[in-house]
């Protein structure tokens, strides 16, 4: 009985072992596919690109989903399909891409192909806030901010437009500048406004520049 057992754990490390080989392989391959599609998309070959997006796709490549999303939400090398653009961003959220969960919030959010559903936009936004997406924070301190779908929540706001500047977010910055600079939920600061509005000035943002010039006009 024991060398049966013996036999059985054996050959159940070996299966393992297989099996986790087997994994890598397809990861290593799906990857591949990825950046393959990557490359063609930079040469201007974008429908080898889609060939390959999709390969890594449906490899299990969420990246890959996600890359394909986008291609076919901004009709980038393929007729645009919002419908197919959802599929993929769904698929790619689910699989734990985060740009899949902004852009399929994004689309909730301005009913762009979708049905616009604030509460599913706030919950993929947050989603993929609290996994560091900053472009996800910034969009969802303006639904904050102005009470899209939510309670008004200057202090929110402020805490999520902060989460995205530090993490580079340049339109973060700008508007907890502007927050800043008219008191708007927080008291107000024209010289943290204006260092708010140089970052975001410095970062190619337009606005941020008027900002800081006006601001600069008054003195502080």
């Amino acid at each position: 009985m024991q060398t049966s057992v013996y036999r059985d754990y054996k050959i159940g490390e070996i299966m393992k072992k297989t099996v986790l080989i087997i994994l890598l392989l397809i990861g290593n391959l799906s990857a591949n596919f990825l950046d393959d599609g990557l490359k063609e998309y930079k040469s201007g070959n974008k429908i080898e690109a889609i060939k390959l997006y999709t390969k890594a796709c449906n490899s299990g490549n969420m990246r890959g989903c996600h890359s394909l999303g986008l291609l076919y939400n901004n009709g980038d090398g393929v007729r645009s399909n919002k419908r197919k653009a959802k599929e993929l961003y769904t698929k790619a959220c689910n699989g734990g891409n985060m740009g899949g969960c902004f852009n399929l919030g994004f689309l909730y959010s301005n009913g762009d192909g979708v049905k616009q559903d604030k509460v599913k936009a706030i919950k993929l936004y947050t989603k993929a806030c609290d996994s560091d997406n900053i472009s996800a924070c910034c969009n969802l301190g303006v639904i904050y901010s102005n009470g899209y779908g939510v309670k008004h929540d200057k202090s929110k706001a402020n805490e999520l437009y902060t989460k995205a500047c530090d993490g580079g977010n340049i339109v973060g910055c700008y508007n907890l500048g502007f927050l800043y600079s008219h008191g708007d939920g927080v008291k107000k600061d024209l010289k943290k406004a204006k260092e708010l509005y140089i970052k975001a000035c410095n970062g190619g943002n337009a606005n941020g520049c008027k900002g800081y010039k006006i601001i600069e006009k008054a003195g502080i």
